[in-house]
């Protein structure tokens, strides 16, 4: 989500399968995304999703971010490599992405009078969407 992206790994036909399957919309965790695999027929296994999920999410081909339980969660980024946060649901995993520029020129100040260069960061916002809220969820 911030900073430089690592090299971009091979792409096998198991990354692309991977890919192909996760969405926009929600994060999940690598298990859950291993689960959707399975029941759509893949043979892929977990260990490679795992695997094949962090790798993306350092070349920031994917979204990652940590839930309140610790836990890892990926999705597919719709930003591509443009600096983004997000605004996710505790409930059901979805997400927004979200600007917040004044946060963005707060981070460099504080990072200058400090004389730090080349600051990066992550801004993630968790909330219950409208539709958990609605439902009585959360």
């Amino acid at each position: 989500m911030s900073g430089d992206a690592a090299p971009r790994p091979r792409m096998t036909r198991q990354r692309v399968e991977i890919l192909d399957a996760l969405d926009t919309r929600d994060f999940r965790s690598a298990q859950a995304w291993h689960e959707r695999l399975r029941a759509d027929g893949s043979t892929v296994g977990l260990a490679t999703v795992y695997r094949t999920l962090q790798a993306l999410a350092e070349t920031g081909d994917v979204d990652s971010v940590v839930s309140e339980s610790g836990e890892i969660l990926y999705r597919r980024c719709e930003a591509g490599e443009e600096h983004h946060h997000h605004l996710r649901c505790r409930v059901c995993g979805k997400a927004v992405e979200i600007d917040v520029p004044a946060f963005e020129e707060f981070a460099h100040r504080i990072g200058a009078d400090h004389g730090y260069g080349e600051i990066r960061h992550t801004i993630e916002l968790t909330g219950v969407c409208p539709e958990c809220a609605a439902a009585g969820r959360g």
